[in-house]
């Protein structure tokens, strides 16, 4: 057993020791970019492992070791490594969790420090928690983000948003159940197997991969029928993550509905966007603005590749870019609003209805003040500016049953449904 060291504040540390025989939890929020990201700091000599743990549980363990009064997300993402930790399948003598930390104004940032009284009151010190951060909030020994890291997270960000938008968009016509997903499978298996081998991932690369992967998509055979569209919104963990939502785009999909869920690439771009901003608003280092700005320029040649491999095929919606998602936003509400998810959350509302999914479900997790302002308090301004939208925002929390949730939402696909009858017919006419 590696020998616990500690920095001089009295924080346990991650050491270079623990890398060769510790396993790292790493929790769930996108299950096809979160099983990239796993594979990339496998490859870099990191045992991680993405939990799937799901159920009861894991509300159960949060509620039990976070005050119920800290934001949804935080409860589930710490009550899914302690449900982990307490399965018995897991040396805690060899185990570490990693968590995200932004530095932002969200309590995000504060969610490891929680991790750790968690752990303290669950009697588990000995699990050291590694910060994965680009802002030196936190260091480790034994972990250490460097370029080669960035850039594979990157090419899986945008091959996870492609495999996501592609697949959601066949699996509801596909006329071989299953076809989609086992399609995702293969290429996430394919793209690891590059990345092992160094490949896949410059500009070139990445553009044919993803000129294969749309072909593959639209390869599928499938059986165009009218169903209802629907986007989702939201809080961004309670929006990808299937058991912080209670699975919404299974139930979605045994509503024979088709759903379009924004990637993740644009929440990228919006947070490196904001850190120009700041330093244009605020002053800051033009050498820090120059190396933001090289990265949001590599960003934006990564998305564009992206949808033009989509766009190459004429079968699929192409998801819109960061460029356009912001125009959109510009007098509705201001730039400057970007705690959480931001404008960027009112913005991709907007988009879904210009795109066709004016049928919008809205994550709301409790205690995410934010999310509540540019999600739920601006429903009435979005539905000035495109009357075709229709959303309904949903809370998640302890308290609010799965039934009441799905309730809710049924109300919001009846009236889909009516406007739906009504364009057949109209076309008919």
């Amino acid at each position: 057993m590696a020998e616990l060291k500690f920095n001089k504040k009295g924080r346990l540390l991650f050491t270079k020791e623990m890398k060769k025989e510790y396993t790292i939890l790493c929790p769930m929020m996108l299950p096809i970019h979160f099983s990239l990201f796993v594979d990339v700091f496998r490859n870099c000599g990191y045992k991680v492992e993405l939990l799937t743990n799901d159920g009861p549980s894991i509300v159960q363990e949060g509620l039990k070791y976070v005050h119920n009064d800290t934001c949804y997300p935080a409860l589930l993402v710490i009550g899914q490594f302690i449900d982990a930790l307490h399965s018995g399948k897991y040396d805690l003598d060899r185990t570490a969790l990693i968590i995200t930390q932004t530095g932002g104004g969200c309590r995000a940032s504060n969610y490891i420090h929680l991790l750790r009284k968690a752990l303290h009151k669950a009697g588990m010190d000995q699990v050291p928690v590694i910060s994965l951060n680009l802002s030196g909030l936190e260091s480790n020994p034994g972990f250490s983000i460097n370029l080669s890291i960035i850039r594979k997270m990157v090419a899986a960000i945008a091959y996870g948003d492609a495999l996501m938008a592609l697949s959601n968009q066949v699996r509801p016509y596909e006329k071989e159940e299953g076809a989609a997903d086992r399609l995702v499978k293969r290429w996430t298996d394919d793209l690891s197997a590059q990345f092992r081998r160094g490949k896949g991932l410059g500009l070139k690369e990445e553009k044919e991969n993803l000129l294969a992967i749309a072909r593959d998509f639209a390869a599928i055979p499938v059986e165009k029928k009218p169903k209802i569209k629907v986007g989702i919104v939201g809080e961004i963990y309670v929006k990808y993550a299937p058991f912080a939502n209670n699975h919404l785009e299974e139930f979605l999909a045994s509503q024979d509905c088709e759903v379009n869920v924004p990637g993740l690439m644009n929440f990228v771009l919006f947070k490196v966007d904001n850190r120009m901003e700041d330093i244009k608003l605020y002053g800051g280092s033009h050498a820090k603005f120059a190396v933001v700005r090289m990265l949001f320029d590599y960003l934006t040649k990564m998305q564009n590749i992206f949808t033009e491999a989509i766009a190459s095929q004429p079968c699929f919606e192409v998801p819109a870019t960061y460029e356009h998602v912001k125009k959109l936003v510009k007098g509705v509400i201001g730039y400057g609003n970007k705690m959480g998810e931001g404008w960027l959350l009112t913005a991709e509302m907007l988009e879904l209805a210009e795109a066709g999914y004016e049928n919008i479900v809205c994550a709301q997790p409790f205690g995410c003040l934010p999310n509540h302002i540019v999600g739920k308090g601006m429903i009435h301004r979005i539905k000035a500016e495109n009357e075709r939208a229709n959303i309904v925002p949903i809370d998640y929390d302890p308290s609010a049953t799965k039934v009441n949730q799905e309730n809710r939402i049924k109300l919001m696909l009846a009236v889909a449904r009516e406007n739906l009858e009504k364009k057949q017919t109209e076309k008919k006419a």
